[in-house]
């Protein structure tokens, strides 16, 4: 076999063997199939697509070409719960401690965030000592003595998705469900936990922009995860405006605890109730999903979701005066209130009565950028105390004068920057809009 016969065999439409696929995942990664030649074959997947087989063997491939973690050292089943990424999305924040607290073991690799905002990593660090790079032998003594651990993900797992990875973004060739598909499964089953709860999000915050796409891409990650032999549910989320109020990476963390407290926004808990509950079912800690959901509902009212995020604070060496002060986290050096002015409405309301119409998420992820709380390259550096904390969203009612939103940066440029993109994407008028947050599910428990 050679790498130059796999690309024409893919290039002229044909299914690719598992051997081929190994052959080509295993050169690539040792360094000898050149760049252009894995460009190629990613434009030949892109035109041609893989079938359902194809896209589980390249997934296999791809995790056998890096380490793959091993968890048995972890009593009980272990879940992990993966986003695709989104605008406001802390739920991994929220939905692990309450899993946690209902006795599944949560053992979560996380990377660092590339655009909008930090990753759950990021976030971690804005709590002052918290330690986000543990051993695995660390690692595992977290999980078994408090049920939940944080770390960053090791570079040496999936090895290939790197590679592919960075080559898609600059060949045209990201959007294709196959690719997608196995670059983040191959990461999750290469973690080594026993069953995997996903959140795709969908809409212009999301990778994913139509419900169609985002349902294609659950369904494939579903049945990848289900021949590897692991419990597997995913869910289709609205990300047409941001999770939650508070985007950026201390906000976030903040608002995670509040959550906890039972004190959170609606849409938030809905969804971390939601994403817990199947954690809690995948975990073997409930009959049925919706058992699940009861469960994750009491583990917040009876305060123990709470105290399980203590536990994972102090037990990684954070200050846990974090989830009584919010005082503890990192200062912006500037701030701005937005307030609602006649002239940002799209013409008079009745009964000078107004609604946020639009909030658009794609618009706040750059605003939020632009404040300084995400990076743009793997070696920035990102600001932790800066974001955008949205006192309104779609569908409430606005007075005038009210605050829209408050705007935290390090300088006044960068908050320049952010106030103007927020004031792209937010759109008032006379009428309340309302979507559903939770659009579908894939797989079954």
């Amino acid at each position: 076999m050679n790498g130059i016969d796999i690309i024409k065999k893919k290039r002229d439409g044909k299914r690719l063997s598992k051997e081929e696929i190994d052959f080509f995942i295993c050169e690539m990664t040792r360094g000898t199939i050149a760049d252009y030649q894995i460009a190629a074959f990613l434009m030949a997947v892109y035109l041609n697509d893989i079938d359902e087989e194809e896209t589980f063997l390249l997934t296999d491939a791809m995790k056998r070409s890096g380490e793959i973690i091993d968890l048995s050292g972890i009593e009980g089943i272990k879940v992990d719960k993966h986003s695709t990424g989104g605008v406001g999305d802390k739920t991994t924040l929220i939905a692990g401690p309450i899993a946690a607290a209902c006795g599944v073991p949560v053992p979560k690799m996380s990377g660092r965030g590339l655009g909008m905002t930090g990753g759950t990593v990021d976030k971690l660090e804005s709590i002052p000592g918290f330690k986000v790079s543990l051993t695995m032998e660390e690692f595992e003594d977290r999980v078994n003595e408090t049920g939940i651990a944080i770390t960053g993900q090791t570079a040496q797992v999936a090895k290939a998705d790197k590679i592919l990875y960075a080559l898609r973004d600059v060949t045209g060739t990201v959007e294709n469900t196959g690719l997608i598909a196995s670059s983040i499964m191959s990461k999750k089953l290469a973690s080594g936990s026993d069953a995997i709860v996903l959140d795709v999000k969908c809409g212009c915050g999301a990778f994913m922009k139509s419900e169609e796409e985002a349902g294609r891409l659950a369904e494939a990650m579903v049945k990848i995860g289900k021949c590897a032999g692991k419990r597997m549910i995913a869910l289709i989320t609205d990300m047409e405006q941001p999770l939650g109020r508070a985007v950026g990476n201390s906000l976030e963390v903040a608002e995670a605890i509040e959550t906890l407290k039972g004190h959170g926004p609606g849409d938030i808990t809905e969804l971390s109730v939601t994403l817990a509950g199947a954690m809690i079912a995948a975990g073997g800690k409930a009959e049925t999903h919706q058992e699940g959901i009861y469960k994750a509902e009491k583990a917040v009212e009876n305060g123990k979701a709470l105290e399980k995020m203590r536990e994972l604070i102090e037990g990684q060496k954070g200050d846990p005066a974090v989830i009584y002060d919010s005082g503890v986290f990192p200062k912006a050096g500037v701030e701005e209130n937005i307030r609602f002015t006649e002239d940002m409405a799209a013409g008079k309301a009745d009964c000078d009565t107004y609604y946020v119409n639009r909030l658009h998420a794609g618009l706040i992820g750059e605003a939020v950028s632009m404040t300084g709380a995400g990076r743009q390259k793997k070696e920035d550096d990102v600001d932790l105390a800066a974001g955008i904390y949205l006192h309104k969203k779609e569908g409430e009612t606005v007075k005038l004068g009210e605050i829209l939103a408050t705007v935290y940066a390090h300088d006044e440029e960068k908050l320049m920057k952010g106030k103007k993109l927020y004031m792209e994407a937010v759109k008032i008028g006379g009428r309340p809009v309302k979507r559903p947050l939770i659009i579908g599910k894939a797989g079954d428990l």
